[in-house]
């Protein structure tokens, strides 16, 4: 009967308390009509330890697949990011790395080939983002169907430089953003 007894308690609120949520919603961006050629979270603010960005995209390519979505930090556009990345497609995996890129890019994007309303996911964690002690770390998961064939990612991703980062800006490396595709910021505590 002990179980009892506690499970009253916590119902009646004199046993457990809920945790504040550890995610803030900083800012969204959805393209609402046409097509977007980039998405930028400016003005960051500077009071969280951890940063996500949760989207769903597709690409205006019109080849295989919608193109690639890129990440870069404070409009560095320079070959100071490393990209790492283990995925597969349901018929062979694939492992890659890249030194000296211009930015973090992934796969992704379903494009305007794929089935009309599918689009690609993708979670990416910004880990310490406003420690200047040490170089912006990055891992992301990333996820596309295209009725039947996709693929899955996990990646990583090293943006060389110590600066807090202040502005995030997300474009593709040769398409752009379809309508529709949305994409959300958050704080992590």
């Amino acid at each position: 009967m002990p179980m009892l007894g506690i499970m009253a308690s916590a119902i009646s609120g004199n046993l457990l308390t809920y945790p504040i949520s550890a995610y803030d919603s900083i800012a969204t961006a959805t393209v609402t009509s046409g097509n977007q050629t980039t998405i930028t979270f400016s003005s960051v603010p500077q009071t969280y330890t951890h940063l996500q960005i949760r989207g769903i995209a597709r690409g205006t390519y019109a080849g295989s697949g919608g193109g690639n979505p890129i990440t870069r930090f404070n409009s560095d556009s320079g070959t100071n990011y490393v990209v790492h990345r283990l995925g597969g497609n349901g018929a062979s995996a694939y492992a890659q790395a890249g030194l000296t890129q211009t930015s973090i890019s992934h796969y992704g994007l379903t494009g305007a080939n794929d089935a009309t309303g599918m689009f690609g996911a993708f979670v990416i964690d910004i880990l310490d983002y406003t420690n200047t002690n040490k170089n912006k770390v990055v891992r992301m998961f990333i996820a596309d169907d295209m009725n039947g064939s996709g693929n899955i990612q996990f990646g990583s991703g090293v943006w060389l430089n110590t600066a807090a980062i202040s502005t995030i800006t997300l474009t593709t490396d040769y398409a752009d953003f379809f309508a529709n595709s949305s994409f959300a910021l958050y704080g992590i505590k």
